[in-house]
Order: structure tokens, then C-alpha cells, then sequence
């Protein structure tokens, strides 16, 4: 605004009383000269008011939205998470609703299940995507994220990709290892740890390869009454409902491993356990179910708890069902 009368200020009313000058005598004309003046003055100071004054449009979409964690996180109690999850499924199931409404839920598995032994278990609803780790006895293996539209063909297919990389993983640490051949102690040990790490690669490879018993968690979506049939089956181990969850690239899922039957380490990663690594995803998470929203891959998945968010990210909105460390026995 102040840019604006400074312009009109130092470039139009000079250039004006130039033209003033230059028409000489003549009051009609003077006269007439000036009313055009003060017309387009007014008219320029208006449009800068009105420019000024416009409604902005603020976006909602931001990185201050809220994200959902579904799932157990550091230091909770599994049974307790477990217990939770049967009791927020029990309270949907008692609302009155006309129309079922689906919902997403976090399915923890007692086991380790191949790919074919997923119909049985998920099958009446819409499955989203799967979480799989080869279960090494005596290392820590990633857990992997594999979109499963289909059940078992898309995991099988999410399996081999994970295979071929891991392969790849496998042959560039090898690689690595190869070039460290000197004597000092260091790299003595950074050799050693390369290849070591080659070799748990390697063994994922393999077992994905093989179709392993590998998965432990999927995400679905169905009814509370589908969910429910669901958490009957002897291979489930909990089905945590999280209707708060509307974007899947706004949740994070932290399903628990089957072997944890206390607490989650509480050097556990975000994203599954201690011994687990990091989850990796497979490929891009495609949404077997009606999502309100599309979803792209973003980091998903959890209600059981919220952990505090980095700084500079938003606080994450807990589910119903999420309980506080200190809570756990």
C-alpha cells in the first residue's frame, strides 16, 4: 500500500501537472483535466484497498496436521496393549449405527505366518498392506512393509522385490567388505562387521525367496462386526480399530512382535521392536478398501499409544486406545 502512494506520489501527480502545464488557458479544460485526475487517483487508491483487504485461503493440508500412531510403542505392556485393543473393538460394536461403517484396524498376529496361511486368518475383509521379518535366531533382520491388495498372491510378489533387494543389499556389502584389506584394527573390525551383515542379508534374501513365515502384522479395513470375527481366529493376537485414522499417509503402524509378551524394548525403533530394525517399505501401500482419501506411501501405522512427536512435527492424536508407559505393569 505504501509502495503505491509513494508511485503515485513521485510518478503520477508530476506527470499530471505536467499535462496541466502544457494545456495552458482554458478553464473548461482545466476543469476537465482535473476531474480525470482525481477519477483514475481515486479509482487507483480503491483497487489497492480492496487488493489489501482480500481473504487469504489457508491451506488445512499441512505439515501440521495431525499424525496417528496405531500400535504399541517403547515400554508398553503388550498384554495390557492387547487388552486395551478388545475393549475399544467391544465399544464400537456397541454403538447404534444404521449403516456399518468401516473402519481400519491393526491385526498383531500370535505367530509368524506364510503368505498361504493368510486367507484363513484375513479373509472376509479388505487388506491394506502386511509386516514381515525373517525371525533370525541370531540376528537382528529389518521388518518390511508389503502392500497386499490380494491375499497371499501380493505378498509373495511383495516378497520376491524384498529378496531382490536384499540380495543387492547383500553383494554391495560384500563389496565394501572386499576393499578393506589393510591390517589396522579398525578396519579389521569394519570388514568383519560388513561381512556379517552381508550374510543376514543374504539369509533374507533366501527366505523371501522361499515364501518364508515371515508376516506378524496387517493393516485391514471392515466393519466392527468383520473385525470381530477376526479377533476370534486362534492366530490373532489383537485387533486394534482405529476409526481416528481417516489418511493412511497421516498413521503410523507399530504392530508388536510375536515374540514380545512383555513390555516393547524401550530401544525399540518407531516402527516395529528392538530386535526388528527398521520398517522398510516393499512399494507404494495400495488401499484394498474404500479410503476416504487416496494414499500414498507415506511412513504408515498405530492406536495403543502416542509418542511424542520430533520437534517441529505435530503431536500425534492418541487413539482411545492408548496407554501411557507408566501404565503398563
Amino acid at each position: 500500500m505504501q509502495r503505491l502512494l509513494r508511485h503515485l506520489d513521485q510518478v503520477v501527480v508530476p506527470r499530471l501537472a505536467r499535462g496541466f502545464a502544457r494545456a495552458g488557458g482554458g478553464g473548461l479544460r482545466l476543469r476537465l483535466l482535473t476531474g480525470i485526475a482525481i477519477v483514475g487517483v481515486v479509482g487507483a487508491l480503491l483497487g489497492a484497498v480492496w487488493a489489501t483487504r482480500r481473504p487469504v485461503t489457508v491451506s488445512t493440508e499441512g505439515p501440521a496436521a495431525e499424525v496417528v500412531r496405531v500400535g504399541v510403542v517403547q515400554g508398553q505392556s503388550v498384554p495390557l496393549y492387547a487388552r486395551q485393543a478388545r475393549s475399544e473393538l467391544a465399544g464400537l460394536l456397541e454403538r447404534p449405527t444404521v449403516t456399518p461403517v468401516e473402519t481400519y484396524a491393526l491385526v498383531s498376529l500370535r505367530a509368524y505366518l506364510a503368505p498361504e496361511r493368510l486367507t484363513p486368518v484375513l479373509g472376509g475383509v479388505s487388506v491394506v498392506e502386511v509386516f514381515a521379518r525373517v525371525p533370525l535366531s541370531d540376528a537382528a533382520t529389518q521388518s518390511v512393509r508389503i502392500p497386499a491388495f490380494t491375499i497371499p498372491t501380493d505378498v509373495v510378489e511383495g516378497m520376491v522385490q524384498v529378496a531382490r533387494r536384499r540380495a543387492g543389499d547383500a553383494a554391495d556389502l560384500r563389496n565394501v567388505a572386499a576393499k578393506l584389506q589393510t591390517t589396522d584394527a579398525t578396519e579389521v573390525a569394519l570388514r568383519r562387521g560388513y561381512l556379517d551383515d552381508s550374510t543376514v542379508a543374504a539369509a533374507e534374501a533366501e527366505a523371501y525367496r522361499a515364501g518364508c513365515a515371515c508376516v506378524y502384522a496387517a493393516v485391514v479395513r471392515a466393519t466392527p462386526a468383520a473385525l470381530d470375527q477376526i479377533a476370534a481366529r486362534p492366530e490373532v493376537r489383537a485387533v486394534d480399530p482405529a476409526p481416528e485414522v481417516r489418511r493412511l499417509d497421516r498413521a503410523v503402524f507399530l504392530p508388536p512382535l510375536p515374540e514380545q509378551v512383555g513390555q516393547a524394548p524401550v530401544a525399540a525403533t518407531p516402527s516395529a521392536a528392538a530386535s526388528a530394525g527398521p520398517v522398510v517399505s516393499a512399494g507404494p501401500v495400495v488401499s484394498a478398501g474404500p479410503s476416504p482419501e487416496p494414499s500414498p506411501s507415506a511412513e504408515p501405522a498405530a492406536t495403543g499409544s502416542a509418542a511424542p512427536a520430533p520437534a517441529g512435527e505435530a503431536a500425534p492424536a492418541e487413539s482411545p486406545s492408548a496407554i501411557s508407559p507408566s501404565q503398563a505393569p
